[in-house]
């Protein structure tokens, strides 16, 4: 008798299969010591396409919205249907007396295998592994603590809503705006709403006015004080003038001793971050380079939301500094007691702890790590020893100066204890980092300045400034922003706010990028002007980021079972009723605002509507499916289509017969014929022109 254990990825498999003794090699599979280890590849099963629905929903018509299937419907994907048999073929075994789920340990592992499971009509019981570690040590531990699935039904139910809602809203609201616009408008559940602040912050840019401003410096004995901001440059300059020369005096003088506290231990967002702002890793990349890390063991689970770690993991961080500190650059540092009790507090763990390194970094050379992988590592290796290291202290310093009757201000600070910064200076000095900013003027250190003191022969300088808009989005502050969306409008103790998760936000910015919507400028992220345009046009319901915040927490609270699945989607189906009955026409005008009308060549012989000039061809824009772009393996072009339309022959020459020679023919539109195909599993339908052929030279076909 056997476990089937069905895994996310292939190289998960082979790593757990290597630690409970599955080597022998199959089709697919991997078995051995009581174990079949098997693995999906992505999402094998996923939600039917609308024509699955009806054949009424083969077109996009504004009559058939809005789309709200009873029941749902799934697919196999084509591409990865063999190993979906595998599966199935492996679930129906006699020998196989139980299932182990053994899919990343979230929501949309959760998801991937039970879709499986159900449409293969398995019933075997089935019991969940649960690590967030690839580490041997981990995964002999989750075998032998394995947990009923029924413990994690609220969370299928969870990833379920996901799913469907985003169908939902992503079907209904695509084909209503792409219908009413005339061009393909993708809308989506996250993806609009973070595309709404992107273009927030673009008016709030383009719309802002400079204004300049100037500030006189007084400088004498070391101390350079700044005056007030002055609109007037001539105010400045006759005050600079009245100061030229004139003694300074110390008015007053404040001091306060400031700490920093280490920061937290990366989640996923945080460390994506840092990434892009130290690396110009986008979100994506670091995700990748993370899961990578995480099936080759050298870190622990990435698409968490947690900075902390359970409080059973005091001995395992230890552990793990104790390895890095003989490792480079790491070992520059001199051994200090790490607080490792600061990290600890299971009740801000939710499904996965915050990301570390593990032991195994010992065992590996790091010189055969790729580039991208050993930074992230070293950057979540030393945010590790930066969250247990001493509180960074400094003085800060304030002075207020009189100089010629006007009143300047002097700042800086004095570091009385770098603390947990010299990790951060050493990895930076490793990495050949520049300092990610310019020191400000609190930053600057001050001689020593007592009330009273008068310090001569002060020189003056105006300098001149403006006032500055908001900055374009990074994806490290659009991430920020991400997380944080909706918070200031929800309760304190809300499970979870922002737009997304850490795990799906990475692929929301990526889909916005290939959608045409947004565009990289350096670090850089711009809305373009369609993405501009799209916002403008979209209601709060599908746009606002307060709202998806609350279906995102709501989406949580039906994980931890605390809120019902159904009310949730009933609210997601009535949403999307109230969309379409309120957005069903557009003036004329406004239906061409996503660009210049295409050309039009001419009217379809199929249903009579305008046939226009696009990126892949002619085509009809009544959506019958007739198009015309080659004959006879030719790409015609917009004269010929108009020929053809008006029922015109036209000459095409450098045909290629069978024996490879050329000819010249006309060709003759005869009639429309129907085809239909399929690709990926979806059934495509379409129309296009038979043609008759005349030949030059009394209709005889003249070889070239």
């Amino acid at each position: 008798m056997a476990k089937l254990v069905i895994t996310e990825k292939p190289s998960v498999a082979r790593s757990i299969a290597e630690v409970i003794g599955a080597t022998k090699k199959g089709n697919g599979y991997l078995e051995g010591n009581g174990y079949i280890v098997s693995w999906c590849v992505g999402h094998l099963v996923q939600l039917a396409e609308p024509a699955a629905y009806g054949t009424q929903y083969e077109k996009w018509k504004y009559e058939t919205l809005p789309i709200l299937p009873e029941k749902w419907q799934y697919i196999i994907k084509q591409e990865t249907r063999d190993q979906y048999e595998t599966l199935r073929t492996l679930m129906a075994r006699h020998d196989v007396m139980s299932v182990v789920c053994a899919t990343d340990a979230g929501r949309e592992g959760e998801l991937i295998f039970r879709l499986v499971y159900e449409q293969a009509g398995c019933t075997k019981p089935i019991e969940r592994l649960w690590i967030s570690s690839m580490e041997e040590s981990a995964i002999r531990d989750g075998f032998a603590h394995l947990k009923p699935s029924r413990d994690y039904d609220n969370l299928y139910a969870s990833a379920r809503c996901r799913q469907e809602a985003d169908w939902l809203v992503g079907i209904n609201g695509t084909r209503l705006f792409s219908v009413l616009y005339n061009k393909t408008l993708k809308v989506g559940r996250v993806q609009s709403p973070t595309l709404a602040m992107l273009v927030e912050r673009e008016m709030q840019i383009t719309g802002f006015k400079k204004e300049p401003y100037y500030i006189v410096h007084a400088i004498a004995g070391g101390v350079d004080a700044v005056s007030e901001h002055f609109p007037d440059k001539t105010m400045a300059e006759e005050i600079a003038l009245a100061c030229t020369g004139k003694s300074i005096t110390v008015k007053s003088v404040q001091q306060e001793d400031k700490i920093i506290a280490p920061p937290k231990l990366y989640d996923l967002t945080t460390l994506q971050r840092d990434a892009n702002r130290l690396f110009g890793f986008t979100a994506k990349q670091t995700l990748e380079y993370a899961q990578t890390l995480y099936e080759q063991k050298l870190l622990t689970y990435p698409r968490t939301d947690s900075q902390f770690l359970s409080d059973d993991m005091g001995e395992t961080a230890k552990s793990v500094i104790a390895v890095l500190r003989k490792q480079e650059p790491f070992d520059a540092i001199a051994t200090i007691s790490p607080d490792i009790n600061r990290l600890l507090n299971s009740k801000k763990v939710s499904d996965h702890h915050a990301i570390i390194p593990t032991v195994e970094i010992a065992n590996t050379d790091a010189a055969r790590i790729p580039e991208g992988e050993k930074k992230l590592l070293l950057l979540a290796a030393n945010r590790l020893l930066c969250a247990t290291g001493v509180r960074h202290t400094y003085r800060s310093v304030k002075a207020i100066i009189d100089c010629g009757g006007h009143l300047f201000t002097a700042t800086g600070k004095q570091v009385l204890d770098i603390g947990w910064k010299a990790e951060e200076e050493n990895l930076r000095r490793y990495l050949k980092a520049d300092r990610e900013e310019k020191e400000s003027e609190d930053d600057k250190s001050l001689p020593p300045l007592a009330e009273g003191q008068i310090i001569p022969g002060a020189e003056t300088k105006v300098t001149d400034h403006t006032t500055q808009p908001p900055k374009h989005f990074t994806e490290d502050s659009l991430l920020s922003a991400m997380e944080r969306a909706g918070s200031a409008e929800m309760d304190e103790d809300v499970e979870r706010k922002g737009l997304g998760t850490p795990a799906t936000r990475a692929d929301v910015i990526e889909k916005l990028v290939k959608d045409g919507f947004v565009k990289r400028e350096k670090k850089q992220m711009h809305p373009t002007e369609d993405g501009m345009k799209l916002i403008t046009i979209l209601p709060d319901s599908v746009k606002s980021p307060q709202m998806t915040a609350e279906w995102e927490n709501t989406l949580s609270l039906i994980a931890k079972g605390q809120s019902p699945a159904d009310d949730f989607m009933n609210g997601i189906r009535t949403m999307v009723r109230d969309l379409v009955s309120q957005y069903h026409e557009v003036s004329e005008q406004n239906r061409g605002m996503f660009g210049s009308k295409a050309e039009v060549l001419g009217m379809c012989p199929k249903c009579g509507k305008e046939v226009v000039s696009g990126k892949y061809g002619a085509y009809c824009t009544g959506k019958c499916g007739m198009s015309l772009s080659k004959a006879m393996g030719v790409r015609l072009n917009d004269t010929q289509v108009k020929n053809l339309l008006d029922g015109k022959k036209i000459l095409m020459k450098g045909l290629k017969g069978k024996s490879g020679k050329t000819y010249d023919a006309y060709l003759v539109p005869d009639n429309i014929e129907d085809f239909s195909y399929t690709r990926d599993g979806k059934k495509y339908e379409g129309s296009q022109f038979k043609f008759k052929m005349e030949f030059p030279n009394n209709g005889k076909r003249k070889k070239r």
